[in-house]
């Protein structure tokens, strides 16, 4: 596996794919038993991965545990990921809740005895809540810093105005934000705001939670049908992307869904594995001997193009 710094503002080396940890344990009811979760660890680890994403929400907590449990001897060698907003509990109180800085302390001092650590590599809100005040965020963001129980801080699931704000009032080193070929919206502009201010961006769902793989085409099943009254659907664009990629996967001896982590893969990100088996893992990292050619990029590319809307649209037919 490839290694690349993560962003421009850190020095750090990262492996080129991060491993997501959201279905290491069942105590929700669905994903890998430990055993299975420590095997796709061990495999990760032995291909050069050592970039592990995780949240205090996955499992109710018990994904930190299995990942503490594997890294107590070897955590320097690791680089972790962790988040907070909803808490790890079932049924949390309500002030336990949210990106304010109570929420933020009790979560950061379960998170560290979970994963056996004194400290976390990256640390970052889960999610917007709406109400937080920005100035409460970057300050409490801050302070864990200073107190050297995060090394680095970021933002996953909101608005770009608001990440940019926030970043405006402290060291913002990584965003984390849905992207693949069927969500591409965050060309608008959080990729932008990105780049501009130097973080790392990781990419999660690369492969639309199965949908790129086209397995739920022939009646597999997966997250996308895993609750009630989802029958699958595909829409015509859908349809043309996966086409695209059962055609690409043919001529490189592939499949569709490395194809699909392939192409997130060449856009200078860091990409989610999100395995719930070995074999999940397994297939996923032959991406990375997946060399796509220019024109199968730009196929695949126009195939999934959006709309960037205005005033970007505006201002192209401006400029041009």
């Amino acid at each position: 596996m490839k290694y690349k710094l993560f962003g421009s503002k850190t020095g750090l080396y990262a492996s080129e794919i991060a491993l997501g940890a959201a279905n290491f344990g069942t105590r929700q009811g669905y994903g890998a038993t430990v055993e299975e979760s420590k095997k796709i660890l061990a495999a990760y680890s032995a291909a050069g991965g050592n970039f592990i994403d995780i949240s205090d929400l996955y499992q109710l907590g018990e994904a930190e545990e299995i990942v503490g449990e594997f890294l107590e001897n070897q955590r320097q060698n690791f680089i972790i990921c962790t988040k907070y907003t909803k808490s790890s509990e079932a049924n949390p109180a309500i002030s336990n809740v949210g990106n304010h800085r109570k929420s933020m302390k009790g979560a950061i001092e379960a998170s560290l005895k979970r994963l056996k650590t004194d400290y976390i590599d990256i640390y970052m809100p889960h999610f917007d809540d709406g109400i937080t005040p920005f100035e409460e965020v970057a300050r409490g963001l801050e302070d864990l810093v200073r107190d050297g129980k995060v090394l680095y801080t970021g933002l996953t699931n909101f608005p770009a105005w608001k990440a940019a704000s926030i970043a405006g009032l402290v060291n913002l080193n990584a965003l984390q934000i849905e992207y693949n070929l069927l969500q591409r919206t965050a060309e608008r502009e959080l990729i932008p705001m990105a780049k501009d201010l130097g973080m790392g961006t990781m990419m999660y769902s690369p492969l639309a939670g199965g949908v790129l793989t086209g397995k739920y085409r022939s009646g597999g099943s997966g997250r996308i049908n895993r609750g009630v009254d989802s029958e699958y659907k595909e829409d015509a664009k859908t349809k043309k992307v996966i086409d695209g990629l059962v055609d690409i996967s043919n001529d490189l001896d592939a499949t569709p869904g490395q194809v699909a982590f392939a192409w997130v893969l060449s856009k200078n990100s860091f990409p989610l594995i999100g395995a719930r088996k070995l074999s999940h893992l397994e297939d996923s990292l032959k991406a990375t001997t997946i060399q796509l050619s220019d024109e199968q990029i730009i196929k695949l590319n126009e195939l999934s193009e959006i709309s960037l809307g205005y005033p970007h649209d505006l201002l192209e037919s401006v400029r041009s």
